[in-house]
């Protein structure tokens, strides 16, 4: 049984209950800061999600086209490194993609790694895409505050450097 979002195993005294109520803010989720990044990043995923949603695309989906665009013909180690993600998860995400037509996976320079690059069909979808996710963009930008989400994008820059 909980009281007030603290399980009753801690059995704590009413001032010890108090203290730690104060640290977790009150609340069951907003304790964890990498539970409220998720949390966040979960539902800000849906704005961007929905609006990409006529092109077949989700924002992961997305997010890698746009990459390959700026990145021809990238190692798929490299492109793990340059978006932060594992390897395995990587090659998981470019499948679907692949089985689309909208990149093509294709041996890399040695006999051990693999190259990414996109196809026409990629570029094309993600043209057409890139109006929708500009809009996601301005429409989040503009429900946060303009100031505050600039201020969002450089916290999160500094949170990223803070723990590499």
């Amino acid at each position: 049984m909980e009281k007030d979002g603290i399980p009753a195993r801690l059995a704590v005294g009413a001032k010890e209950r108090e203290a730690l109520l104060d640290a977790i803010g009150g609340s069951r989720t907003s304790y964890c800061t990498c539970a409220m990044l998720r949390r966040a990043s979960r539902r800000v995923t849906q704005v961007y999600d929905q609006a990409l949603k006529p092109f077949g695309l989700r924002l992961t989906q997305y997010s890698l086209l746009a990459n390959l665009l700026r990145n021809e013909d990238i190692s798929i180690t490299d492109l793990a490194e340059l978006l932060d993600m594992e390897r395995t998860t990587l090659t998981r995400n470019l499948k679907p993609l692949e089985a689309a037509g909208w990149l093509r996976i294709k041996p890399g320079p040695d006999r051990r790694s693999r190259a990414v690059a996109i196809t026409p069909e990629g570029q094309a979808v993600a043209e057409r895409a890139f109006p929708a996710w500009q809009q996601a963009e301005r429409t989040f930008r503009a429900s946060m505050g303009r100031v505050e989400s600039a201020e969002l994008r450089q916290l999160l820059g500094t949170a990223m450097s803070a723990v590499d």
